[in-house]
């Protein structure tokens, strides 16, 4: 089947004809291991998860390399450690233990490869040098620097002049700079910062020439796809085009740039100054978001419902939604054998293919489930990256088991229904707490007539 990805560089839909059938190469920028990753980073790890399943669906799974990269040397890193009072080395291997973790719970198949940035030292000196002798980049200082102007199609990714894009972003301004874009491929290391011999002096990488680095190193100079949020579009993605086209002399990194949109939490951006900054694991493992904890397969389905190009909005709402859903689903699903495979020439997979179509693809495994059709929607399930229990472990991993009989909680709602016609509302209040500390969730219908059901809890 032919697949159809949006490209940013050219702006449009275009067939996707990887450079080489039998091994598929994907690069996507991963975590700068200083902090939990927050429910932003899980958009793109979730939306690259379900393009890399896509590829080794159609091309078969031995022939697809996936990399996403782990930033473990950076300014951050440095200040975080300095902060905590501990080494940069038990901090980068703390946060990246909780990076695999939270998404390992959010039903993403780990990449090919993983590479840390500082165990390709060597490659970046490489790529450095071949940019001096090519006269693409200068030392000044200490430093070792791209010289922007030595490239005439800087800016072809972000589609705006070279001012519009310095307008809105943070750049360095240095005194040893011969221009205002120029970046830093190598800087000097302070007292107590990680550093490295190198050429150029001891020092440490800047940060854009670590991806080129090790995605020449896995990939290749040239490769098929390279994937990240829009917030990397510049400079992070116009400067790896820059110092990996001008060191090897390609007219490009990668053949295919996608990108995913922005979210934003409640119809607010995203800050720790407005209280809503929610971490991977504030949703998995606190009661942060909604006043409960949610399930990694619903964060997932919550995500997928938006087309990756579009903005989401992150809401309680929608997360309920979504699990209401997959509780619809696994219900239909138990008892059901081992999932049929999905053929690639299948609508849903057609939709897939279409730019990663997933609310599409949704519409279709909605009609699959409506059509009995419930093998398939397995396959075509599992495909997306859930299905990843039984029904019988989604219950027991999304309800609290209560602690009361079904009697005693009958008993529990008729009092505080007698206390509600008393207009004892401290009574009434009283019991529906008590409950819902034991496992049980009332709710009160239009007719008068209360309901319970289990509380959920988050599920792995």
């Amino acid at each position: 089947m032919v697949l159809r990805f949006y490209d940013t560089l050219r702006r449009h839909k275009s067939d996707f004809v990887p450079i080489d059938s039998s091994n598929v190469r994907v690069y996507v920028c991963g975590p700068t291991v200083y902090d939990r990753a927050h429910v932003g980073n899980a958009r793109p790890l979730i939306v690259f998860d379900v393009l890399y399943r896509l590829l080794r669906h159609v091309y078969g799974a031995g022939h697809v390399t996936y990399v996403r990269n782990i930033t473990d040397v950076d300014d951050k890193i440095i200040a975080r450690a300095a902060e905590r009072g501990i080494s940069i080395e038990s901090l980068t291997e703390e946060t990246a233990r909780e990076f695999e973790e939270d998404v390992g719970r959010l039903g993403c198949l780990p990449p090919s490869v993983e590479p840390r940035a500082t165990a390709h030292i060597p490659e970046m000196i490489t790529i450095i040098e071949r940019l001096l002798a090519a006269h693409h980049a200068y030392e000044a200082e200490g430093h070792v620097l791209f010289d922007v102007a030595s490239m005439p199609s800087y800016g072809g990714l972000s589609h705006r002049s070279l001012d519009d894009m310095l307008a809105g972003a943070r750049v360095e301004v240095a005194s040893y700079k011969r221009g205002d874009a120029d970046f830093v491929l190598w800087k000097p290391a302070k007292a107590g910062e990680p550093g490295w011999e190198s050429p150029f002096g001891y020092g440490r990488p800047g940060w854009h020439i670590e991806c080129s680095a090790m995605s020449w190193r896995y990939l290749g100079e040239t490769f098929d796809i390279h994937g990240g949020g829009l917030d990397l579009i510049f400079p992070h993605h116009e400067n790896e085009i820059a110092q990996s086209c001008c060191a090897f002399d390609r007219p490009a990194m990668a053949r295919t740039w996608m990108h995913n949109g922005f979210l934003q939490v409640e119809g607010e951006k995203m800050s720790k100054s407005l209280g809503n900054f929610i971490t991977i694991h504030d949703l998995l493992e606190t009661d942060t978001f909604g006043g409960r904890r949610w399930s990694g397969e619903v964060l997932r389905l919550a995500m997928l419902r938006t087309h990756y190009r579009q903005p989401i909005d992150w809401t309680v709402r929608a997360l309920e939604e979504a699990e209401q859903t997959l509780d619809r689903w696994y219900t239909v699903l138990e008892g059901q054998g081992a999932p049929e495979a999905v053929p690639t020439t299948s609508r849903f997979v057609e939709m897939l293919g279409d730019d990663l179509n997933t609310p599409a693809a949704l519409s279709e495994l909605h009609g699959l489930f409506s059509a009995g059709r419930l093998a398939e929607a397995f396959a075509c399930g599992k495909l997306l990256g859930v299905f990843g229990h039984s029904a019988a472990e989604w219950r027991a991993l999304t309800e609290v088991e209560a602690s009361l009989d079904d009697a005693t909680i009958e008993g529990l709602i008729a009092d505080r229904l007698e206390a509600r016609r008393n207009r004892d509302w401290a009574e009434s209040d009283r019991i529906r707490d008590d409950l819902a500390r034991r496992g049980i969730i009332l709710k009160d219908g239009k007719d008068g007539v209360t309901t319970w059901s289990l509380a959920r809890k988050g599920a792995a």
